[in-house]
């Protein structure tokens, strides 16, 4: 692919084919990243996975927007982190459509940038927290409404076991019985729905980053201080609970998500009181007290959800998510489940710091 981008992609963002290094950057699930070092500047380049991404375009637009809004916030210093933004093309577009060979697109690249897969200490937890807030509460006064939905009904926890029953009726790779028991627990949660179909009900949509992994809060790596936000893909109108649930279920637990030491995967009680700490350090005057409530129940959620993401995806013949070796997709939904009974294990404790 990296002769691909340097043969048809480069020249549009005004690079020469011979004067770039082109490297892989990060682990990303969905789209294919690359470090473009031109002989004048840095950038990021990406090609978005159209088959997650059905609208890519309304995906550029909607990061051009929140980039628009957060520099403004910047230049009236009400916003303390640097802000990834969109790198033009040679003719002003925000993106290269090359059709059946990719949707393209770049974003300035941070110097100085440091991103870490797994939570070592409670700092590290309660700074990329706060950042995680801090990036929250400014979009506050941007209507969420002009932000497209780029995944209809992403965090829809009904639909998501939904699209698991087809794939165990379906059976199209013949995986059911392997992991029988995992759908069976999916499918016994039954309360966790009927609690969440009453409380979104009474929940204010805001725009959400909807992937608030460690790995997307970068840190400077000169002292290790929050740096900024990125991966604005999945930004869209939501529930704050499920930002706040993801971080749980990505900072929580020493081990990686696709971790097969599921004797080591469990919530640290520490790392998530710093969460709680960070996060509510930044929102809690902007949170009214129905959120807040319910942020405990988005712990829970997101840890469910993307174990039935990562299984349901396995069935299907791992058509969504990048795998590494056959199997992988399954290895991440018990990691996740993993967790959501680490969750529930420790409920009374957990819960108390959101009191």
């Amino acid at each position: 692919m990296i002769d691909f981008i340097r043969q048809n992609v480069l020249s549009h963002f005004g690079v020469a084919a011979d004067d770039a290094k082109i490297s892989p950057l990060g682990n990303g699930h969905i789209n294919y990243t690359f470090l473009v070092r031109g002989p004048d500047s840095d950038f990021v380049l990406q090609k978005i996975n159209t088959e997650v991404f059905k609208t890519p375009t309304a995906l550029v637009y909607n990061a051009d927007k929140i980039s628009q809004h957060l520099h403004a916030k910047v230049a009236s210093g009400q916003y303390g982190l640097q802000v990834v933004s969109p790198e033009v093309t040679t003719n002003k577009d925000l993106f290269v459509d090359l059709g059946e060979h990719g949707f393209w697109r770049g974003i300035n690249y941070l110097p100085h940038s440091h991103s870490i897969d797994v939570v070592g200490c409670e700092a590290d937890a309660e700074m990329a927290a706060k950042a995680f807030g801090h990036f929250s509460a400014a979009l506050t006064e941007l209507d969420a409404d002009t932000i497209e939905d780029v995944i209809p009904n992403f965090h829809h926890l009904p639909g998501r076991i939904e699209l698991l029953e087809q794939a165990v009726q379906t059976d199209s790779h013949g995986r059911v019985n392997q992991c029988r028991d995992w759908v069976d627990f999916v499918l016994s949660q039954q309360d966790l729905l009927q609690e969440l179909a009453a409380v979104e009900t009474k929940l204010p949509h805001r725009i959400c980053h909807n992937d608030t992994k460690i790995n997307n809060m970068l840190f400077d790596k000169r002292d290790m201080s929050s740096l900024a936000i990125i991966d604005l893909d999945t930004c869209m109108k939501g529930y704050l609970m499920y930002d706040f649930g993801d971080m749980v279920r990505t900072f929580c637990s020493p081990e990686e998500e696709d971790s097969t030491a599921l004797d080591k995967v469990q919530v640290r009680e520490s790392i998530f009181g710093a969460i709680c700490k960070g996060y509510l350090s930044e929102l809690g005057d902007v949170l009214n007290d129905d959120e807040r409530k319910s942020l405990w129940l988005g712990a829970r959620v997101m840890c469910l959800m993307i174990g039935v993401r990562f299984l349901t995806d396995h069935l299907n013949g791992d058509v969504y998510f990048q795998i590494h070796h056959q199997g992988h997709n399954l290895e991440r939904a018990a990691n996740q489940f993993t967790m959501y009974q680490s969750l529930l294990n420790q409920q009374d404790t957990l819960s108390a710091y959101l009191n």
